[in-house]
């Protein structure tokens, strides 16, 4: 496998006496999108919010262009590692201020209208009130919000999940487009196989807390598909 972006190692995870993750390990390699499927209570999303410290890890370790996570300052990390949740939680009397909230927390600009066309909107966004917008099009406005800080890797935790079909398209488009276009590296937690199949340059598989596979491209066709499949149905 190509050298990780991210990687972990014997990543374990307790809480209220429940091991949620149980010595995962994975490399994700820089540039690439990585989808992270698995059934129901697996520990996907545990896994994502760990690698850029939303929650710590009962031990093991997370590694970011190979220096540990937990060595960083909290901050900066999910700077460099941003975060894309499955509902948009957006504030601000407009877009434009709502995509710009973290860079003029810092004293730093940015251009909103590039971000909007980066996250597949355009200006005329840019007075709206963000809670005029359909869901899908403030999941994109998310997404611009997260890019305006310069992240080197998004985690995206089943970002289409609330989406109907058109509008789950659409956002598809911008992640593939982002990671195309920018080299941005992508990671994003999917319940949806189709989804996975459409998207992922690589695949890791959860199950009950562990890492159950991971495939490239050209191995998740060959045969990792069926795997992941039976898992999700429950036939393993």
């Amino acid at each position: 496998m190509a050298c990780g972006k991210i990687e972990t190692r014997d990543l374990w995870y307790v809480a209220g006496g429940a091991e949620i993750l149980r010595g995962v390990n994975v490399t994700i390699p820089e540039g690439e999108i990585v989808c992270v499927a698995g059934p129901s209570g697996a520990g996907k999303s545990t896994l994502l919010r760990a690698l850029n410290r939303l929650i710590e890890p009962s031990s093991g370790e997370v590694f970011l262009d190979g220096e540990p996570t937990d060595a960083m300052d909290p901050l900066e990390l999910r700077r460099r590692v941003g975060m894309i949740f499955q509902l948009p939680a957006l504030s601000g009397a407009s877009v434009e201020e709502c995509v710009l909230y973290g860079p003029r927390l810092i004293g730093e600009g940015a251009d909103a209208g590039e971000l909007l066309r980066m996250a597949g909107l355009d200006d005329s966004f840019l007075r709206r009130d963000p809670q005029s917008l359909s869901v899908g099009q403030q999941q994109r406005v998310s997404i611009a919000r997260a890019l305006a800080l310069g992240p080197e890797v998004l985690l995206m935790d089943e970002p289409t999940s609330a989406l109907d079909e058109a509008a789950r398209d659409r956002v598809e488009k911008s992640i593939l487009a982002l990671n195309r276009r920018e080299g941005l590296t992508i990671i994003a937690v999917s319940h949806d196989l189709e989804q996975v199949e459409r998207l992922a340059d690589r695949v890791i598989l959860l199950a009950d807390g562990r890492r159950e596979g991971a495939w490239s491209r050209e191995e998740f066709d060959g045969g990792g598909r069926e795997r992941m499949r039976r898992f999700v149905s429950g036939r393993i």
